[in-house]
C-alpha cells in the first residue's frame, strides 16, 4: 500500500490522515501466563488523536509499550506505513524527571543523547518550554515544581524531538482536577501546532471524549479492542464544548460502551495492565 502525503486536518470535525501504524493480530502472554492482550487489530492514521480507554487489565499500557518497541508481542505484528517505524515520544504516568538537573537539562535530555549540543538545542528547548507554559522555569530543579509543572517538563521532553507519533500512558491521572482540564486544553493546543499524532491511555471518559477524534474502548481478559467510537465535535475545542450537550451526549455514549466491556470482565481474573 503506497502511502499517500498529506498533512493532517485539525480542524473541522476529525482529521483524515494517511495510514501510519496497523496492529494486526497483536498478542501478549507474560511468563507468569496472564495473557495482556489477545487477536487486537487496530488502524492509527497520522494525525489522530486516539484514546485508548477501558478498566484496568485490559492492556491500554501494555499496547502502547509494544508500539513504543519497550516490549515484544508474543504474536501478531506492527505494519508501518511508508518510512517504517516513526520516530516516537513517550510520556509516562510519573514525569520520570532527572531529580539531579534543572527543567532545561530535563528536557534537553533526548537531544543530547542524540549528540546535539546545549547551544543547538536551546531554540528548540526555550520554544517547547514557553509553548508548555514553563518560560522562566529554565533553572528550576523538579523539586521546586508542583506536579502539573512536572508533568508539562515531562511532555516538552517527549517533544523536543518533535516525534511523528506521541505516546502517553495517563499522564494527568495524579492531577487534580483542574489542573488536569488545564493540561488537557494545552495538550491540544499543542497537538494542534506541532501536528503530531497521539495515542493516549487514559481511565476517564470525559477526558477521551474532550481530547479525542476516535476512542477505542477495550475489554479485559484477555485484553482485546471492544469497540471504537468516532468523536465527530470540531476542533479546537474549548470551555464551551466541555458544558455542550453534544458533549454530554458523547461522554455518555462513551460511558455506555465501557459499561458494556466491563460487564464482560465481571468474572474477575489477572490484571494485565
Amino acid at each position: 500500500m503506497t502511502m499517500v502525503a498529506s498533512a493532517p486536518a485539525m480542524a473541522g470535525a476529525r482529521p483524515h490522515g494517511a495510514p501510519l501504524l496497523y496492529l494486526r493480530g497483536i498478542g501478549k502472554t507474560f511468563s507468569n501466563g496472564v495473557t495482556a492482550l489477545r487477536d487486537t487489530d487496530l488502524a492509527i492514521r497520522e494525525g489522530d488523536f486516539l484514546s485508548l480507554l477501558g478498566p484496568s487489565g485490559c492492556g491500554k499500557s501494555t499496547a502502547l509499550r509494544i508500539i513504543a518497541g519497550l516490549s515484544m508481542p508474543t504474536s501478531g505484528l506492527l505494519d508501518w506505513r511508508g518510512k517504517g517505524q516513526t520516530d516516537i515520544g513517550f510520556v509516562f504516568q510519573e514525569p520520570t524527571l532527572m531529580p539531579w538537573a534543572n527543567v532545561f537539562d530535563n528536557v534537553w535530555l533526548p537531544l543530547r543523547l542524540r549528540g546535539v549540543s546545549r547551544a543547538e538545542a536551546e531554540p528548540t528547548v526555550r520554544s517547547l518550554l514557553e509553548r508548555v507554559r514553563l518560560s522562566g522555569f529554565e533553572k528550576a530543579m523538579p523539586r521546586e515544581l508542583s506536579g502539573g509543572m512536572k508533568m508539562r517538563v515531562s511532555i516538552a521532553r517527549g517533544l523536543v524531538t518533535k516525534p511523528r507519533l506521541l505516546l502517553m500512558d495517563e499522564p494527568f491521572a495524579a492531577l487534580d482536577e483542574i489542573t488536569r482540564f488545564r493540561l488537557n486544553n494545552d495538550l491540544l493546543d499543542l497537538w494542534q501546532q506541532e501536528r503530531f499524532t497521539a495515542i493516549f491511555v487514559t481511565h476517564s471518559v470525559f477526558e477521551s471524549v474532550f481530547l479525542s477524534n476516535r476512542i477505542v474502548v477495550m475489554a479485559a481478559r484477555p485484553g482485546r479492542v471492544y469497540r471504537e467510537i468516532d468523536v465527530d465535535a470540531p476542533y479546537p475545542r474549548d470551555e464551551a464544548f466541555r458544558t455542550s450537550a453534544e458533549y454530554a451526549a458523547l461522554c455518555r455514549e462513551a460511558s455506555g460502551v465501557l459499561a458494556e466491556a466491563i460487564h464482560l470482565n465481571a468474572g474477575g481474573g489477572h490484571d494485565g495492565h
